[in-house]
């Protein structure tokens, strides 16, 4: 099944309940960022635990192995479903978190490529393979991956196996939703949703994609 999740990434509590209470349905999950947990707290979640979807907290944690404990460990303490992580600090930084993750019954990501086009910069030479080598190792369970590029989905699909895949980059960066649902478990979505004039219509637009 190819879930939709929508990235809330908008700065203000009241906007994102009344995005989301009008999404519900339409959505199989909900990211939570910095922009929202900075303007209206780590209690978001708590305020949106009554809508019974999922909720990932997109905040790439990247520390030494004690702080990435301690910040994961609040993020499942607030209710959040699973957390995003970087790898480059090393595979010690990413255990602590997915020790964190299963602690909880949550889950870990880690972010193997980013969407933008930027990201090639460092996101490139082998080390998207590499970091999925680690994902293996350290047991997470995923990697976040380009809806934008799909040959890399495919690419580092074969590294990961049955791992989940969460892709951004569908909407407003330009993924085809028809190209990199059968790729992935969860398209990430988020201007083209809540930007949108109608976001029920924007979000039900995608239904043909969950399978």
């Amino acid at each position: 099944m190819t879930d939709l999740v929508l990235s809330l990434d908008v700065t203000d509590r009241a906007s994102a309940i009344t995005i989301v209470a009008a999404c519900a349905g339409e959505v199989d999950a909900i990211k939570v960022g910095y922009p929202l947990v900075l303007g209206a707290g780590l209690g978001i979640a708590r305020d949106l635990a009554g809508f019974d979807l999922p909720l990932i907290a997109d905040f790439k944690v990247a520390d030494i192995p004690n702080t990435n404990t301690l910040i994961c460990d609040q993020v499942f303490e607030a209710g959040f479903s699973a957390v995003i992580a970087q790898a480059f600090p090393g595979p010690d930084s990413v255990t602590a978190c997915v020790k964190s993750a299963h602690a909880h019954g949550g889950e870990c990501y880690v972010v193997a490529e980013m969407s933008h086009p930027g990201a090639l910069t460092f996101f490139s030479e082998g080390v998207p393979e590499e970091i999925c080598r680690l994902v293996v190792e350290t047991g997470a369970d995923g990697i976040i991956a380009p809806a934008t590029r799909p040959a890399r989905i495919r690419a580092l699909r074969d590294l990961i196996g049955e791992r989940k895949i969460l892709s951004p980059g569908v909407g407003a960066q330009g993924g085809d939703p028809a190209e990199v649902a059968p790729l992935v478990d969860g398209m990430i979505v988020g201007r083209a949703i809540y930007g949108a004039p109608d976001p029920v219509v924007a979000a039900r637009a995608y239904a043909p994609y969950r399978r």
